[in-house]
């Protein structure tokens, strides 16, 4: 045990903001006037501290095990120091990744898709309307300009979708994994599309279906209960978007999933997906726990990929990819905006998760969000992952009819 404290100790001199430990016993390690203080309630705990492992740190705060005092920010900036190695490159090998492999061949059902979607999606949507924009864009905005506050970068983000996709009035646009519904109503009501939208969320379909209705935009704009395999065969679209969604869809999926899209895209057509990508080229998860912690409290099924990999996929899919842009530092932005407002109303937060069967549910959800909105930030601020769009086309003959020319899209 002694071992144990003087290398956690150690670990504590090294860090660049002070951080202090309280042991169960009540011996305090560490700086007297921390800016983080952590107070271990179990003596295995001090184990976990001195071996690094972030993710398992985290679990004990979420299951009320180990108390965190301090800002997010700085509890991110402590916990960066605590980490031994890079996270992209740890803890990988053959047969980690061949197990990983394994689990996404069976993970990825019909079933446990909207079982997974719903864990996430439906916790309260009173909950995410806290702390996200009004149209509740629940992916990265765009900083066109550094002064933009959240609801204006995510309307450019937004935008900036419907720019590169070259909406135009009449055309038939499919949004997969609608959300809450901010990409299907923007087109729509900006560049005259025929929307529909598909989502496996109960409470994002009804959501959004509330606002086409304020909206009288019956009969343009749809979104339906469905997963992107549901989706009939004789269905064709001229755009389609894909934001936060290939995400969720598993290395396994991957080549039936872009293949769905070029079926469903008409020749000539584009679609854009936009999601988060690893920075570990054989796609490995975070180390250091952090990936077991998103899987268990947050995106269970979930798994990220390099942009490499995706590129790939989309080409054996048939499609010609036209233009990649990487948003990494748009997110981090974007994910401390998200954590500074539910870090500035926890009690109301809390409030919008009471089940009257589970007091614990909403002080153990509180706590995973706090932590998964902030580690984001860090993670996308420090290079751990990254967020790509890419926009590919259909080609429909010698020469496609994308300009190969990206001033359209900023004009």
């Amino acid at each position: 045990m002694e071992q144990l404290i003087r290398t956690a100790e150690a670990q504590l001199a090294r860090l660049h903001v002070p951080m202090a430990v309280r042991l169960p016993g009540g011996r305090v390690l560490g700086a007297a006037s921390a800016a983080v203080v952590l107070e271990l309630r179990r003596w295995s705990s001090l184990g976990l501290l001195a071996a690094g492992r972030i993710g398992a740190i985290a679990e004990g705060f979420v299951e009320d095990q180990i108390g965190i005092q301090g800002t997010m920010r700085d509890v991110m900036a402590a916990a960066a120091g605590l980490l031994r190695g890079h996270p992209v490159s740890s803890e990988t090998g053959w047969w980690r990744n061949t197990l990983r492999r394994a689990r996404s061949a069976t993970a990825h059902s019909l079933q446990r898709d909207a079982a997974q979607i719903q864990f996430h999606y439906d916790v309260s949507d009173a909950f995410y309307a806290l702390w996200l924009d009004p149209r509740r864009v629940y992916s990265c905005a765009y900083f066109a300009r550094p002064d933009m506050t959240l609801a204006q970068a995510q309307d450019a983000k937004l935008d900036l979708i419907c720019r590169k996709l070259r909406l135009q009035p009449g055309e038939r646009f499919l949004d997969i994994g609608s959300g809450w519904g901010g990409l299907l109503l923007w087109a729509a009501e900006r560049y005259g599309v025929d929307a529909t939208g598909i989502t496996l969320s109960r409470n994002q379909q009804a959501h959004v279906e509330q606002r086409i209705a304020e909206r009288g935009l019956q009969g343009r704009v749809r979104v339906e209960l469905r997963d992107y395999r549901d989706l009939p065969a004789d269905l064709q679209f001229d755009k389609i978007a894909s934001v936060g969604m290939f995400e969720h869809v598993g290395r396994a999926n991957l080549g039936a999933y872009f293949q769905t899209i070029a079926r469903l895209l008409a020749p000539g057509g584009l679609v854009l997906n936009h999601g988060i990508t690893s920075s570990a080229v054989d796609g490995s998860e975070l180390g250091s726990g952090m990936g077991e912690f998103i899987e268990k409290y947050i995106f269970p099924g979930g798994e990220l990929l390099h942009v490499s990999h995706l590129l790939r996929e989309t080409a054996l899919a048939g499609l010609e990819m036209v233009d990649t842009e990487n948003l990494r530092p748009h997110y981090a932005q974007t994910l401390w905006a998200w954590s500074d407002a539910l870090e500035a109303q926890l009690d109301a937060a809390r409030a919008t998760l009471v089940h009257p069967q589970d007091p614990a549910r909403a002080e153990r959800i509180l706590r995973a969000y706090r932590l998964y909105l902030a580690g984001s930030a860090m993670s996308f601020e420090r290079g751990w992952i990254a967020l790509h769009q890419m926009l590919s086309t259909r080609p429909s003959g010698a020469q496609s009819a994308y300009p190969f020319n990206r001033s359209y899209m900023y004009v």
